[in-house]
């Protein structure tokens, strides 16, 4: 699944249309799964995206200072490689299940 997603994530434009494609998928299953507009499902798939964002930032992340190649001038606990690309479809990917998992139980909550 690594290596998919590390393929995928080669160019801008193809993260851009794996993220946008999967993103719509998700948000169509769920307007037409579980009776919720399409406003409310971007909506809640806008945050549920952006708060695993900042939790999937961090994973797999070297520090300048960590891998010895330390660019003057900046910060040395500065990533060498951070991989956004790939950390926002790895965000798209897990962000849909999650979606589709919160918007089946969030019926049960009385909401």
């Amino acid at each position: 699944m690594n290596k998919l997603v590390k393929a995928v994530a080669g160019t801008l434009w193809s993260t851009l249309a794996v993220v946008v494609v999967v993103s719509g998928l998700a948000v169509a299953v769920v307007v037409n799964t579980f009776d919720l507009s399409v406003t409310g499902g971007l909506a809640l798939y806008f945050v549920i995206w952006w708060t695993l964002l900042f939790a999937i930032l961090p994973f797999g992340v070297q520090s300048q200072a960590e891998s010895g190649e330390v660019v003057q001038g900046s910060e040395p606990g500065a990533p060498s490689a951070p991989a956004l690309q790939e950390k926002a479809v790895w965000t798209t990917l897990v962000a849909s299940v999650v979606l589709v998992v919160v918007a089946a139980v969030l019926p049960l909550s009385g909401l």
